[in-house]
């Protein structure tokens, strides 16, 4: 036997059987970088009995922009992606390389569920995985490029990922989307039941790209974000439009380098990854907005996101208290409260907030107050901190109450925020234009 012919045959059947992958792949990472790890491992579909080159997933080594990465790509064209028990593990081994090397995991996921002849064996493989990548978290960078259909336990392994990224063609489903589709009696399209937009509910940390090189970007742009670098940065520079304006998005001018995460859900709260005086720092900027369990719920994943790689969190607050309906009453905002409170207690960076609206009520004590755990707490000269929004909302909480007494007391509270001032609540009261070199101020002290 000719082992040279053979080994030459045999990678060309790898290629051919994963062509598509691998150009996407090579659209990804830098030029002539990606380097293949196992690419000689197969095994036979146990229903099909077909043979499944590479198990069905590509993984290797790569740069992007000069910074190193593990690859992790299913092969579409390999059992329309589904995962095995071998192709599981092979998974989990080059996540175990990515943790001893201390580098970040990019996965380009296409799979329409699990190879469905391998019974509990692939569950089994599944639940390894699952485990691996969730340790993971905070370990390392873990970033899921979705370029189509992702069904079942590969949905579930992207939901894990620290950053998910959708092209337009991507369908994010843990169950069929036709399925899904058929019993709630609609003919709709796959994307329209779990593409970026319609996944709103989701409160995933998504990010809408165009295409790999769109992906390679935002990548770079968060992971050199995570390692908190120093550039130069003008601290007395002021920004007189804030004297006139003050709302989320003149606020986001403060934040160098932005990439928000999720900014397909709650628009009301922006959770932006990005440099504040050259550290990086997490932010939250509210949009003149009630709290409800969603909104909380995207604080509090941003929250995880910020304990886990050691960034600074700076609220933006300008939120009126939890909304006043049945359906917030009847939510689960009460438990998401108390876990947000649990992740922002383990934030052992820096904590920093500006008022830069109203906070009212939960709105200040979760997002802003001393005692919960703020470094720093700035309010701008125009915010307003309260127990109500209005005179007419205490009135009717407090019904039995002295109206005029009631009103006179609201008033006073409700007039600036001085009267928290002088109990020792906020570090200082700032004219809005300034207020980047007191955030700077504080986190290059606190750093």
């Amino acid at each position: 036997m000719d082992k040279i012919q053979t080994l030459r045959e045999r990678r060309e059947r790898l290629k051919a059987a994963g062509k598509e992958v691998r150009a996407q792949i090579a659209a990804l990472v830098d030029e002539d970088s990606f380097v293949e790890l196992a690419a000689f491992s197969y095994s036979k579909d146990a229903l099909f009995l077909e043979e499944s080159q590479g198990e069905g997933v590509v993984t290797g080594f790569a740069t992007i922009g000069g910074y190193p990465f593990y690859i992790v790509a299913q092969n579409f064209a390999d059992s329309y992606g589904g995962l095995s028990k071998a192709g599981c593990e092979k998974i989990a081994k080059t996540l175990q390389s990515a943790e001893k090397q201390n580098t970040p995991v990019v996965y380009l996921l296409h799979s329409q569920g699990v190879r469905v002849g391998e019974g509990v064996h692939v569950l089994e493989g599944i639940a390894e995985l699952l485990l691996k990548v969730t340790q993971l978290k905070g370990t390392v960078l873990q970033f899921a490029i979705l370029d189509g259909e992702v069904y079942g336990s590969t949905a579930a392994l992207a939901s894990l990922c620290d950053v998910v990224l959708f092209t337009e063609k991507a369908t994010l489903c843990i169950n069929s989307p036709f399925v899904l589709s058929a019993k709630a009696g609609k003919n709709l399209k796959p994307t329209e039941v779990g593409g970026y937009e319609a996944l709103a509910g989701a409160h995933l940390p998504a990010v809408e790209v165009s295409d790999m090189r769109d992906a390679a970007s935002k990548i770079l742009a968060v992971s050199d974000l995570v390692r908190i670098e120093e550039t130069d940065a003008e601290l007395n520079e002021p920004a007189p439009a804030l004297n006139e304006t003050v709302d989320a998005a003149s606020l986001a001018s403060l934040i160098e380098n932005g990439v928000e995460l999720g900014a397909n859900s709650e628009p009301d709260v922006k959770t932006v990854l990005g440099r504040i005086g050259g550290l990086s720092v997490a932010a939250v900027l509210f949009d003149k907005t009630y709290l409800t369990e969603g909104k909380l719920k995207k604080i509090k994943s941003f929250a995880e996101f910020a304990c886990c790689y050691g960034l600074p969190f700076v609220t933006f607050v300008d939120c009126l208290g939890v909304e006043a309906s049945l359906a917030v009453a009847g939510s689960a905002i009460l438990k998401e409260m108390g876990e947000y409170l649990s992740i922002l207690d383990a934030i052992d960076t820096a904590k920093v907030a500006v008022v830069t609206g109203s906070a009212v009520g939960l709105g200040y004590s979760l997002f802003a107050a001393k005692s919960a755990g703020f470094d720093y707490t700035f309010a701008l000269a125009t915010a307003k901190i309260a127990l109500f929004e209005s005179e007419a909302g205490a009135q009717i909480e407090f019904g039995g109450a002295d109206k005029q007494k009631l009103a006179a007391v609201y008033a006073e509270e409700n007039a600036d925020p001085f009267r928290a001032a002088k109990g020792g609540y906020l570090d200082d009261i700032v004219e809005p234009q300034f207020i980047k070199q007191y955030l700077i101020a504080a986190l290059e002290t606190l750093r």
